[in-house]
């Protein structure tokens, strides 16, 4: 190239100095031959082609070119790539667009950035045809993808980026990829590329390569993929295996998520394989051996152990004693005092506990465990310490309908039966005459060792009233008390130290009585006779009648007979 400049530099000297002289004849004919090679030369290149041309000097970002033309090209500097650029020399020879042969200056019009479009577009072609691999850098977010430069600005889009949709495009930007040219179109310039496609090929080949080693009892490794409440999903190389989370730890797993994060790669053990529906069933904790392989040996049905409560049920707890094995503790072995509400009463969460090995069953894997028994069992020695007949000391712990529960000591309560708080005084509830917390006194009337029960009697501390009842109370005798209740049938009244009597509607009144509640009502005070004692029945009959009419004894005896043969006709 540069001789070539180097022969029109002389040429257009050489017809410069003629045109000066007088030329002969043959002067003239050899000028007109070069001008004709001259113009031959430059019809070898046309608009619209790349040419190659010779750097003549840069200057102000500005390169000057000799491509062989009567004047010189200009080129912008900013049109050639950095790694061009930076080592631009005079003299280089470089290719460029030729756009015109020349402007209203009478300069070259050229393109070295059409040239290098020009020169990549045909590349990229030929690598679009033959299916080729091609490199990538993330240059921007575009609308429903990224810009990629492969040399020309291309679109990737986001379905075409990975396996799966990814959400924050932003960080991908400045990654290199490969990809494969998958849309051109030359006319509006557009390229579409696809990563995906060449990752499904990949995926596509470790599926093969995956299934040729699945074999159950095999292992594998893979990436967990997604997590589910009942298991993780594994991606095993072009197929995905469920780890179920009964599979995933001999001991108890809450949630998948306790044990995996999206990304992990772990190694399972292939439990089934279904090659028609290509499912595939993983196992992590048979990786480790069962460890109630020799739980007779460790736990053996008696030992203590110490554990940590990891759940609670209405019914119990349990207790871990190890990863994968876990021993039941009921609520009715948790204590021997009284059996709690609930057993979050006496344990939580977290606790570390002590307790006794009751039962085990191997093959269905359950422990039974025993909290009371790390203690000693108080009902062991409950007939010496408290002998029956003897005198007790207690805090009223309970109130029901039927009695009152007395805590002797940390796990033994006695009950006092309702009937067995007074000799006379009719009580509806205990609440009448005790309190919770209130200390008191009783005698043991029963013990039954076996069921864990001790029976109380307040009243028994007292002598039995009804044994004198007779002698204290003989037939006639005048009592003065209050009316405590009225029923259709008579009154009854309270007398003496908290006695009841009964005043049948026979004997409320000198006249013949219909309706008691017209005659008495509740408060009232009233002077009667004592007309009849039943110490077997504890029962005390009293008469106001006999009281107003002023009867005696013998009296008193026949009314009760006449009105006892009343009653017997009633009867018959």
């Amino acid at each position: 190239m540069k001789r070539k400049k180097q022969m029109k530099n002389e040429m257009e000297l050489e017809v410069e100095e003629l045109e000066g002289e007088e030329l002969s004849e043959e002067d003239k004919a050899a000028a007109l031959e070069m001008e004709k090679y001259f113009e031959k030369s430059l019809r070898k290149f046309k608009e619209g082609e790349i040419i190659t041309g010779a750097v003549l000097g840069i200057s102000k970002g500005l390169v000057t070119l000799d491509v062989g033309f009567k004047s010189e090209g200009v080129v912008n500097l900013d049109e050639f790539p950095e790694s061009e650029r930076r080592g631009l020399q005079v003299g280089d020879v470089v290719e460029v667009f030729l756009e015109r042969s020349e402007d209203n200056d009478g300069i070259v019009v050229l393109s070295k950035e059409k040239a290098n479009k020009i020169k990549v577009w045909d590349q990229l072609v030929k690598a679009y045809d033959d299916q080729q691999v091609i490199t990538g850098v993330v240059v921007a977010k575009a609308k429903g993808g990224l810009t990629v430069d492969i040399g020309l600005k291309a679109f990737l889009p986001g379905s075409q980026i990975d396996l799966r949709p990814v959400r924050n495009l932003e960080k991908l930007i400045g990654e290199k990829f490969q990809m494969r040219i998958i849309k051109m179109n030359k006319k509006r310039g557009n390229i579409v590329l696809s990563r995906r496609v060449l990752l499904e090929e990949q995926r596509q080949q470790a599926r093969v390569d995956t299934l040729q080693k699945m074999e159950e009892g095999n292992l594998v490794e893979g990436v967990v993929k997604n997590i589910t409440e009942y298991g993780v999903f594994i991606d095993l190389g072009g197929i995905d295996g469920l780890l179920h989370i009964t599979d995933m730890s001999w001991g108890r797993v809450n949630h998948p998520s306790e044990m995996f994060s999206i990304g992990d790669r772990v190694k399972v053990m292939v439990l089934k394989y279904d090659k028609e529906k290509e499912r595939v069933s993983l196992g992590l904790k048979q990786c480790t051996p069962d460890p109630w392989t020799d739980v007779e040996k460790k736990y053996p049905v008696g030992a203590r152990i110490t554990g940590k409560v990891v759940s609670i049920t209405d019914y119990g707890a349990f207790v871990e004693l190890e990863k994968g094995i876990e021993g039941l503790v009921h609520i009715s072995e948790m204590t021997w005092s009284r059996q709690p509400k609930h057993p979050n009463k006496i344990v939580s969460l977290g606790d570390s506990v002590d307790a006794v090995v009751l039962t085990l069953d191997k093959d269905k894997k359950r422990i039974s465990l025993g909290m009371k028994q790390v203690e000693p069992n108080p009902w062991e020695t409950i007939e010496q310490k408290y002998p029956i007949g003897s005198e007790v000391e207690g805090l009223v712990r309970n109130l029901t309908d039927f009695g009152a529960f007395v805590e002797l000591e940390d796990g033994v309560d006695g009950l006092v039966h309702i009937s067995d708080l007074s000799w006379s005084k009719k009580i509806k509830h205990p609440s009448e005459v005790l309190k919770k917390k209130e200390k008191l006194k009783a005698v043991v009337l029963s013990i039954d060792k076996e069921n864990c029960r001790i029976s109380l009697g307040i009243k028994q501390l007292q002598p039995d009233p009804w044994d004198d009842m007779v002698k204290n109370y003989p037939i006639g005798t005048e009592v003065a008390g209050t009316v405590i209740k009225v029923t259709g049938f008579g009154a009854f009244a309270e007398f003496g130290d908290g006695l009841e009597g009964l005043v049948h509607i026979s004997q409320l009144s000198s006249k013949k009585v219909s309706h008691p509640e017209k005659v008495v009502k509740v408060g009232d005070s009233i002077k009667a006779k004592v007309i009849k004692v039943d110490s077997s029945s504890k029962k005390i009959g009293l008469s106001i009648k006999a009281y107003e009419e002023d009867l005696d004894v013998k009296e008193i005896e026949r009314e009760q007979a006449l009105l006892e043969e009343a009653r017997d006709e009633d009867a018959n």
